[in-house]
């Protein structure tokens, strides 16, 4: 009878810690790997064109003077390319333990990072006069809570301006599939909607081109990207 070793022993753990590991321990291992990937550092100057381009603006002005957040930012440094605001703010469930891996890069990003927990962000209420959030909502575990969190710390007349994936398979990291009509119906329900654009994802290419040069594909229930801007009622 052949003799089973330690490698297969360490093989098999590493399957099962693959397969059972926590959401959070997969979303930290998704930006360890980034990490490594780009020298130790994270790579943000995408940030800008992106950002603006969502909210369908030239350059940062319409932030003057605002307090602004970006709602699931992760460690990368999505804000550090406005200079014109009066605070930024990135809000992340694992902003802590982001600190704690990649503290040296994340402190020159010139941002407040944030923890929340799954019911709550630790911000005042009507604090904030914008929110940007780029592909994080189907990560929340309670996406009713954080909806109303969102619309909680956000001002009246204040702006929300999001970017969501939608009709994507459940994952560890992505425990929510996010449909149009939900987001229609709950998440932007007081909400005064001035921009939605909706386009399917790419075969090819860089995921936000359909976008960028607006250019929108058609949608039936494939993978698909919604680009809103709405103001709190």
């Amino acid at each position: 009878m052949k003799r089973i070793g330690y490698e297969w022993f360490k093989a098999l753990g590493r399957k099962l810690f693959y397969l059972f590991r926590s959401k959070e321990e997969a979303e930290l291992g998704y930006w360890k790997k980034c990490f490594r990937k780009e020298g130790n550092t994270f790579q943000n100057a995408h940030y800008q064109r992106l950002l603006l381009a969502m909210a369908g603006e030239v350059d940062d002005s319409f932030l003057r003077d605002k307090r602004i957040a970006d709602f699931g930012c992760g460690p990368r440094g999505s804000l550090s390319w406005i200079d014109s605001t009066e605070t930024k703010i990135g809000i992340d469930l694992l902003a802590t333990a982001y600190l704690q891996h990649f503290s040296a890069v994340m402190k020159k990003h010139d941002m407040i990072y944030v923890n929340a927990i799954e019911t709550q962000i630790p911000i005042p209420d009507a604090y904030l006069d914008i929110i940007f959030t780029l592909n994080a909502f189907d990560h929340v575990a309670d996406i009713e809570i954080m909806a109303a969190e969102l619309r909680r710390i956000l001002k009246k007349g204040g702006e929300l301006i999001g970017s969501f994936n939608l009709n994507e398979p459940k994952t560890k990291a992505e425990p929510h599939s996010l449909s149009e009509t939900w987001l229609q119906k709950s998440f932007f329900a007081g909400y005064e909607i001035s921009s939605w654009r909706l386009t399917a994802k790419p075969q090819s290419g860089y995921l936000y081109q359909p976008l960028l040069d607006d250019k929108l594909l058609p949608v039936d229930d494939d993978p698909a990207i919604l680009w809103v801007r709405a103001k709190k009622l």
